[in-house]
């Protein structure tokens, strides 16, 4: 199964655009966990336990487990991921960017070491730097085109012959690029706007969507403008708003039965604007 048809069945399996983010920070991680071994990965699966069924997909952040020198937790995440879950995408955050037999290994990296079904890549570097993950026929790739963060704009709204750059992006990847039809794009919900101008330049190809819960992004803005004619389309990612759902670890509820709290009213916000 490709990764399209995979995100595609999730979509309607669990009825959900919800992606559910792994950004795990071992200084918010409950107490009793923070001095354990393999306290990253008790969490995150914890977290997918209590999520996998109002999700679509789920977002490992790479710089999350290398900076604290726990890929071996994140491998074991995604193999428990294909494991219990198989037919929920795994959508690995790395943002890679570069050329030649270096992107080759960054291809690796994502689709062997890690078995993802699809990566964030940056497109600066030009169609070479991504034709490496194309080469993976079954595997997404996930350019990045209208980012959630304010600086993004210093880039991307540059006008080009009258076009700020990320249209020609979402132009390029979706006539030119997408030559294996497993690609999508990276477009924050925080620009609501320019969502439905991606939206209406790459018919119905995904776009993975950052931005809503802690990073303040309006739901009904973002379907709105993002959604396909089939009330789909989307990876709208939430990470901390629903990790960290129970900021105080004494007592009370617990962080798993917290974070499927927030994750089932952000999944249920979300398909009240689907139609």
């Amino acid at each position: 199964m490709t990764f399209i048809e995979k995100l595609s069945a999730a979509w309607s399996a669990n009825n959900s655009l919800l992606c559910v983010g792994l950004d795990p920070d071992i200084t918010k991680l409950p107490s009793h966990l923070q001095q354990q071994p393999d306290g990253i990965f008790t969490f995150c699966k914890e977290i997918i336990d209590a999520t996998a069924a109002t999700a679509c997909a789920f977002k490992p952040q790479i710089a999350y487990f290398s900076a604290i020198r726990a890929e071996d937790q994140l491998e074991a995440i995604c193999d428990y991921l294909r494991k219990n879950y198989p037919q929920i995408p795994i959508v690995m955050d790395a943002k890679r960017g570069d050329i030649g037999a270096t992107a080759e290994q960054y291809a690796r990296e994502a689709f062997e070491r890690y078995g993802a079904d699809a990566v964030t890549v940056s497109p600066y570097m030009g169609f070479d730097s991504v034709a490496p993950y194309l080469e993976w026929k079954d595997r997404g790739a996930i350019v990045l085109c209208r980012t959630s963060n304010a600086g993004g704009s210093d880039l991307q709204f540059l006008n080009v012959d009258g076009v700020p750059l990320y249209q020609h992006v979402a132009r390029l990847v979706a006539e030119k690029w997408n030559t294996n039809g497993q690609c999508g794009l990276v477009v924050g919900a925080t620009f609501p706007q320019e969502l439905a101008q991606v939206r209406s330049i790459i018919g119905d190809m995904p776009l993975l969507v950052p931005g809503v819960g802690a990073q303040g992004g309006d739901i009904q803005a973002t379907v709105n403008a993002g959604k396909t004619a089939n009330g789909m389309g989307m990876m709208i990612n939430s990470s901390r708003a629903i990790l960290y759902a129970k900021p105080d670890q004494a007592g009370g509820e617990d962080f798993a039965r917290a974070a499927r709290r927030v994750a089932e009213e952000t999944r249920d916000a979300i398909n009240r604007f689907r139609g």
